[in-house]
């Protein structure tokens, strides 16, 4: 069943847009040509999209390689809850499903999709998370936004928008699959995002990159 949208909030007006629907769609254009000339066509081409975000992120590239190549590009969701270095400190969140193709994933060129790139830790764990899952030949790792500030040595190959930040700054990502409207917005510390908006920052960090 498809995620519901989440209902619009009055902090979601907050900040400032430094990508609309417009520029996601152009990014996302853009890299699912990258990954394509990358991988010299789709051949052996898995997406795993990385909960939440991510995982509408990656069928959205999958969409726009099959228009280009004219064929179905595999898919999958990867969730990475059990292999973070933060369960301690954040025992409570919510596992989700992981989801690979009957065909698995060993030989695959993996492309790990995931929405904010911020610390690494996420990537480190999406890493460990696939040693348990198989053997790719290449694991790859595509991101709509890298606000920098990596604590680990982790660099994304396809990156739809650079966005230096600063780390009393947050990113709030919505997609319309899961929050009714694509936008990238920047908040300062005081702001607050509404539950729902995918935040990254060094004060208060949430699902993903944290």
């Amino acid at each position: 069943m498809p995620t519901q949208p989440q209902v619009r909030d009055q902090h979601l007006d907050a900040g400032r847009v430094v990508l609309d629907s417009g520029d996601i769609s152009r990014a996302l254009t853009r890299i699912s040509h990258e990954i394509l000339e990358r991988n010299k066509g789709a051949e052996n081409l898995l997406l795993l999209g990385l909960h939440t975000r991510g995982v509408p992120l990656a069928q959205r590239l999958a969409a726009r390689i099959a228009e280009v190549e004219g064929t179905t590009v595999a898919t999958g969701s990867l969730d990475v809850t059990m292999y973070r270095d933060d369960l301690r400190s954040h025992p409570t969140r919510a596992p989700h499903k992981t989801e690979l193709p009957s065909s698995g994933i060993d030989g695959k060129t993996v492309v790990l999709v995931d929405d904010v790139l911020y610390s690494g830790r996420t990537i480190r764990a999406a890493l460990d998370a696939l040693s348990d899952l198989g053997r790719p030949a290449v694991v790859r790792l595509a991101v709509l936004v890298d606000r920098g500030h990596r604590e680990l040595p982790i660099r994304a190959d396809h990156v739809g928008k650079n966005l230096p930040t600063a780390r009393s700054e947050r990113v709030g990502l919505r997609l319309a699959e899961t929050d009714g409207a694509d936008e990238v917005r920047i908040y300062d510390i005081a702001a607050q995002p509404a539950p729902g908006a995918r935040t990254a920052s060094g004060t208060e960090p949430t699902e993903g990159d944290a």
